[in-house]
């Protein structure tokens, strides 16, 4: 436990310090985000470069916190690569399908470092598939979902100190500590990124913050009193799938690319509702605390109540997606 305040502490404070520097830095160098009137109506441009800052404070914590084994070597690895990823689409110069191929290197560069899916009731002919589509959809929806000041970044904040619990309490001291050194890089930068957001995440912040988070939901305990609790990763990081499945919803009925931007994502129309963009942001967070309770709460009960409140969960996000399919975001 002191290791992961170690590692938090530190690491928020590396993300204070280094946050507005490389505000400044993408300021001179022209590296910012531009209204287009369409989706993109902040009121003037916006530095990018944020993610850069998540990057190196979560990387300087580890390197006086965790021995860098192979895994922790290939998650740093992994993260490097779609910083990179991110950075250069950033500046504009990748097409969706580079983009695509990228994080599959990222993938593979984890799942060659041994980050997979580890439950022994799956057979590696199932594991292995199930581990690249789930830090594919992980990477993608934080992608997704970074559309609203500080919505991204504190539902990263809120999933990762969800994560670190649940290692803290299995005795997973690794992984808690690289999940404490993330939420730690979150905190730092959130305050930057708060409505009205001085610095944005970018592609190369989301894309890092996704894989990182479904990497290391992956190399967490959660199966010691019921199998059901296997899927506490889904339900922990609910609200950005629930996005993601939303919007590619929304767009396969209204027969349009699914990789194409569109105004269907759900805070979105939470907003055009009738909350505001702070009042969005808060609910989501809301929504990201009482995922991770309902987690907890699965991983300490048995089958049959961990069923139950798996079960409730599902109705309650089916019920949503239905009320907020029917506001109209055209007028």
């Amino acid at each position: 436990m002191i290791r992961m305040a170690g590692a938090f502490l530190l690491a928020a404070g590396l993300a204070h310090y280094l946050t507005p520097v490389l505000r400044q830095a993408a300021i001179r160098f022209g590296i910012v985000d531009r209204p287009d009137g369409k989706l993109k109506n902040h009121r003037a441009p916006v530095p990018y470069l944020g993610g850069i800052a998540i990057y190196l404070s979560f990387l300087l914590s580890l390197a006086l916190t965790v021995e860098f084994r192979r895994e922790v070597l290939g998650i740093l690895l992994a993260g490097a690569i779609v910083v990179i990823l991110g950075l250069i689409d950033d500046l504009g110069a990748l097409s969706p399908a580079v983009k695509l191929a990228g994080q599959v290197v990222a993938i593979l560069t984890l799942m060659k470092a041994s980050v997979t899916i580890k439950l022994t009731f799956l057979p590696p002919a199932v594991a292995l598939p199930l581990s690249f589509l789930w830090l594919l959809a992980i990477t993608n929806a934080f992608n997704l979902i970074d559309i609203m000041d500080g919505l991204a970044s504190g539902v990263g904040l809120i999933s990762a100190l969800v994560l670190a619990c649940v290692a803290a309490g299995s005795g997973r001291d690794e992984v808690g500590t690289l999940l404490a050194g993330l939420a730690g890089s979150l905190a730092g930068f959130l305050r930057y990124n708060f409505e009205p957001a001085r610095i944005y995440l970018g592609d190369t912040g989301s894309l890092f913050l996704g894989l990182m988070l479904g990497a290391l939901a992956m190399n967490n305990s959660y199966t010691s009193r019921n199998l059901v609790a296997s899927v506490s990763p889904v339900v922990i990081l609910g609200v950005p799938l629930f996005d993601m499945i939303f919007v590619m919803f929304i767009r396969w009925r209204r027969g349009i690319p699914v990789m194409r931007g569109s105004p269907d994502h759900f805070p979105l129309r939470l907003r055009k509702w009738r909350l505001t963009t702070r009042q969005t942001v808060a609910a989501s967070y809301a929504a990201s605390v009482v995922l991770g309770g309902v987690a907890i709460a699965m991983m300490l009960v048995d089958s049959t109540v961990a069923v139950w409140l798996l079960a409730g969960t599902t109705g309650v996000a089916l019920a949503l997606g239905f009320y907020l399919k029917k506001i109209d975001m055209t007028l």
